[in-house]
């Protein structure tokens, strides 16, 4: 099982950037792989069990994630990818929780995925997810308030 865990602080306020990650059909807003998404007509936007397919920004394919469990009041979110051709992800379960930087007005945001993957590339993986989609997503997420 690969276990990844990035973190950073956004100087950002918690509550402009958890608008942000809870709108779970939104990644095209904020992160430079995805190209486009849309909520699948199984449950409302929003709702736990809800499934957004987006594109990634490469060409690359499609990727399926359910939302597993949401909470305003903990600022965590919880997805699953689906089963894909685009990459090798088994069992991945990932939460992005943020907490408020106090004296600054700052977020703290954590990243964290588990999952196994079906080729023998397990550390490049490790490495892509912890910094290309975790790291590069927050970076990113950071610079789409300065827009």
């Amino acid at each position: 099982m690969i276990k990844v865990c990035s973190s950073t602080i956004i100087n950002i306020p918690l509550s402009d950037v958890w608008n942000k990650i809870k709108d779970f059909n939104g990644l095209p807003n904020w992160h430079p792989a995805v190209a486009e998404s849309q909520i699948e007509a199984t449950h409302a936007e929003g709702a736990v069990g809800c499934i957004r397919n987006f594109s990634l920004a490469d060409g690359s394919g499609n990727i399926r994630e359910t939302l597993l469990a949401i909470s305003d009041q903990e600022h965590t979110l919880t997805y699953n990818m689906l089963l894909n051709d685009t990459l090798p992800f088994i069992d991945y379960v990932s939460t992005i929780s943020l907490e408020e930087v106090t004296d600054r007005n700052q977020t703290f945001a954590k990243w964290t995925a588990q999952f196994t993957v079906s080729d023998e590339q397990a550390e490049y993986w490790k490495n892509f997810v912890a910094d290309d989609v975790f790291l590069g997503g927050f970076k990113a997420l950071e610079d789409s308030f300065l827009k």
